[in-house]
């Protein structure tokens, strides 16, 4: 997989932009990383765990730490910080985009749920 080249945070637009040596580039929304957040509060500690996490459509990114050199930890302003973030999840979420914010989007239909707090 690709390593990053370049990290950048836009706290005021709430983006993650990333860039890897392959030549790809993301910019990733705040809100959509957290609720992809790799954490077990989001992901379970199985397939079938997964929740839905609603409410996050304002949430920023305050700081973004370095994990060895293979991943970040964010930690967003509603005070999330226990996913890490490998280089590979944050390549698989820049590529994934579309389909899995659509997934989520339909989730929060199925289950009666907002983006808004």
């Amino acid at each position: 997989m690709p390593t990053p080249s370049e990290i950048h945070l836009k706290r005021e637009q709430k983006l993650l932009e990333i860039a890897y040596d392959d030549g790809t580039a993301f910019s990733l929304p705040a809100e959509y990383l957290r609720v992809e957040s790799p954490s077990a509060e989001v992901q379970g500690h199985g397939p079938n765990e997964r929740r839905t996490i609603a409410g996050r459509r304002h949430v920023g990114i305050m700081t973004i730490e370095p994990v060895g050199n293979y991943a970040v930890r964010l930690v967003f302003d509603d005070l999330h910080d226990t996913g890490i973030f490998s280089w590979d999840y944050l390549y698989e979420l820049g590529r994934d985009h579309l389909k899995r914010w659509n997934a989520y989007l339909e989730a929060l239909k199925a289950q009666g749920l907002s983006r808004d707090p």
